[in-house]
């Protein structure tokens, strides 16, 4: 059984990490893209994945990046209600 190395894992890890910061979609060329009433699928699109997602009373916040440094998203039925960022460039 062929195994790969510890190192070579980490090294691969750690490269995909750089890559992803790199090519971050946390910019404010990219926030200005997004609008009230688009769909979660159409925000994810411009911007990525989220963060994380909570969920209360039916409103569905999102965060992006961090929220002392990234975008946050409110959306109502499924498109977004209120939008902010912090930081991004």
């Amino acid at each position: 059984m062929n195994l790969i190395p510890l190192r070579r894992i980490a090294g691969l890890f750690l490269a995909s990490l750089l890559l992803a910061a790199c090519g971050s979609q946390l910019s404010m060329e990219n926030y200005n893209k997004l609008k009230v009433g688009q769909s979660y699928e159409e925000v994810r699109k411009i911007i990525g994945e989220p963060a994380r997602c909570d969920e209360m009373l039916g409103i569905r916040t999102c965060i992006w990046g961090e929220e002392k440094q990234g975008i946050t998203i409110n959306f109502v039925a499924g498109q977004v209600m209120l939008l902010s960022a912090t930081n991004i460039k």
